[in-house]
């Protein structure tokens, strides 16, 4: 979607944009594929804020997104793109031939009326999800599976691909958006191209009641806090924070501490990480 700038009558307008909603062709959801999105407001099954920093916000309707993609050799047509509030990327609602319907994220130049398929015998086309062993090297994919049929957990979001660089044996080496290179199993399935609204990080919020309409309650600084609250506050002015390093509210170190498993098993399988560190072996 495009950029548009609205007129400032107030300075909150003056630097603000949002979109002009230009690619979107239906405005209301299919019904059969929305459920309610019940707000918990960061609270856990005893009422407990485990989250923080959430709650209020614009009511909205979960769309059921089909990451798995496993309605094999059977053609499909994209009826609508759509917005969707609970993601940064726009979703397309396809109908198959037998006609079954489904959203699936929208990926870049889909547009109504195309065709697209799943499936190993599909072929290596924009929108088709197909396993990484049937995908050409040097494509570019999105909504990558990690484990075999339990559907799409890598590259979601808007204006995102990851590069199909090599194949070895039962594995596809991958390049992430993040610039980590990682083993993947090539019976997993990814579907073809780059995400659509690739603008999406271009939008100027403006004003602090968006933020509020999307479900995102103020962040306050530690420092400012007073020392009950915060290891960081108390003191007179602007005092620094008292500690060898920054701390969460819960005293626990913050801020570039390591807290990946020096052992973990999926260590074998990531050949470069986003830092440009190789992993040892």
């Amino acid at each position: 979607m495009g950029i548009k700038k609205y007129t400032a009558y107030t300075p909150s307008r003056r630097n603000m944009t949002g979109y002009d909603f230009q690619q979107i062709t239906a405005t209301t959801p299919e019904k059969s594929l929305t459920v309610t999105l019940k707000k918990n407001s960061g609270r856990n099954n005893q009422g407990k804020i485990t989250v923080r920093h959430q709650g209020g916000g614009y009511r909205t309707k979960y769309r059921i997104i089909d990451f798995k993609r496993y309605k094999d050799d059977i053609p499909a047509t994209v009826k609508t793109i759509e917005y969707d509030p609970n993601r940064t990327a726009n979703i397309a609602l396809i109908c198959y031939a037998d006609g079954e319907k489904a959203y699936i994220l929208a990926p870049e130049g889909l547009k109504v009326g195309d065709k697209i398929m799943n499936g190993e015998n599909a072929e290596a086309l924009n929108g088709n999800c197909l396993p990484l062993s049937k995908i050409p090297v040097g494509a570019q994919i999105h909504n990558i599976e990690l484990y075999p049929k339990r559907g799409g957990q890598l590259v979601r979001s808007a204006g995102v691909a990851a590069q199909l660089v090599g194949k070895e044996d039962k594995y596809a080496i991958l390049r992430l958006p993040s610039g980590e290179m990682r083993r993947i199993p090539v019976i997993c399935r990814a579907t073809i191209g780059v995400i659509g609204n690739g603008e999406h990080n271009l939008v100027n919020i403006g004003k602090a009641g968006r933020k509020r309409h999307m479900g995102i309650r103020p962040t306050v600084r530690g420092a400012v806090m007073n020392p009950n609250d915060h290891p960081h506050g108390g003191g007179e002015g602007k005092n620094g924070i008292g500690r060898p390093g920054p701390s969460t509210p819960w005293g626990k170190p913050a801020l570039g501490l390591k807290t990946r498993k020096k052992n973990n098993k999926s260590n074998k399988l990531i050949i470069r990480r986003k830092n440009g560190k190789a992993i040892a072996k």
